[in-house]
């Protein structure tokens, strides 16, 4: 694998272990150095593709390959504007056309293929569109109503648990304090020995952490103790219906059972298959599954048989044809 490094000054992350690399929306990394020396006036030209560039456009490069920090750039440009949820659309279909609309236009400007063709698409979409991604701009969207929920009632719970441990803290504070006065008053009035005094409150205040420590150990996250379930109130079952059950998908082959995905790999299936591309396997797919899907269709029917007709059909088809038909039995 290429060492990361800035291909101006060549300095690289092993010989300068706390080297930034700093990427724009051409996509090609700088050191943060070089960006210094030649955007000190604010503006400027990549070395390497001469794309015009600002100094505060410059970020922290967060990938090692810099061709996905651009599509990461791209695409949330893109998606300031194509903005749009499945509840917009009228059917699941035109969704998914959408979805790989944007897709295709992330591609192509990601990889300078048709440029001048996907901006005028953008502009088109903007114009058509654009009561339509005001709109979406000023509303959250689901996920983030969603994330911003849990980031409240994750402050909130982390709010009690530490007025809690404050509250834990100064109970066990007034408990030592109680345990240190009793232990003074005894070693004053007591006409015990000290020694003795000392023994029977070390052995009560190792008793009074043992039990505690019990009683934390045998709770629930709820603060139910075990053994007191009987306490907890049951849920309201409403009627919505069943609840889901997932059951196997049982194919009936009709023929001899296809391998299975580890036999591909053991009886040799794969090798004369060719193999993934990156792009394929970027996408999840792999060559074994190609190959599987393949076995699957060749044998699923082999041992299907077709119907021997009825007599008064057989009766039927001997009048239009010149041979009868042949019986066939398994």
């Amino acid at each position: 694998m290429e060492e990361q490094g800035c291909p101006r000054c060549k300095t690289t992350k092993y010989r300068n272990p706390s080297l930034k690399l700093m990427v724009n929306i051409c996509g090609h990394s700088l050191c943060e150095n070089c960006v210094e020396l030649l955007f000190v006036k604010g503006s400027g030209s990549c070395p390497d593709c001469g794309t015009a560039l600002r100094r505060q456009n410059f970020r922290l490069q967060i990938f090692e390959d810099a061709i996905v920090e651009k599509e990461i750039d791209i695409r949330k440009r893109i998606l300031r504007d194509f903005n749009k949820k499945e509840e917009d659309f009228l059917n699941l279909k035109e969704y998914n056309d959408y979805l790989e609309m944007i897709e295709t236009i992330v591609y192509n400007l990601s990889n300078h293929q048709d440029v001048d063709a996907t901006k005028r698409m953008i502009e088109q979409y903007k114009k058509e569109n654009k009561d339509q991604i005001r709109k979406n701009q000023s509303k959250l969207s689901k996920d983030e109503e969603y994330l911003e929920a849990l980031i409240e009632k994750e402050q909130h719970d982390a709010t009690v648990r530490k007025i809690m441990s404050v509250e834990d803290e100064k109970r066990e504070k007034a408990a030592k304090r109680k345990h240190k006065e009793a232990l003074i008053d005894d070693l004053m009035f007591s006409d015990m020995p000290a020694h003795l005094i000392i023994n029977t409150h070390r052995e009560t205040t190792q008793h009074e952490e043992t039990e505690a420590k019990i009683a934390a150990a045998t709770a629930f996250s709820t603060g139910i103790k075990i053994g007191h379930q009987n306490e907890i109130i049951p849920l309201v079952k409403q009627d919505q219906g069943q609840l889901y059950r997932y059951c196997p998908n049982i194919m009936d082959w009709c023929g001899p059972e296809p391998p299975t995905m580890d036999e591909l790999y053991t009886d040799g299936y794969l090798k004369n298959i060719r193999s993934a591309s990156d792009a394929e396997r970027a996408g999840g797919f792999r060559e074994a599954l190609a190959c599987h899907r393949a076995l699957q269709d060749a044998l699923c029917g082999l041992y299907s048989f077709p119907t021997v007709p009825s007599p008064s059909k057989k009766l039927a088809l001997g009048s239009a044809a010149s041979h009868p038909l042949p019986m066939v039995t398994s």
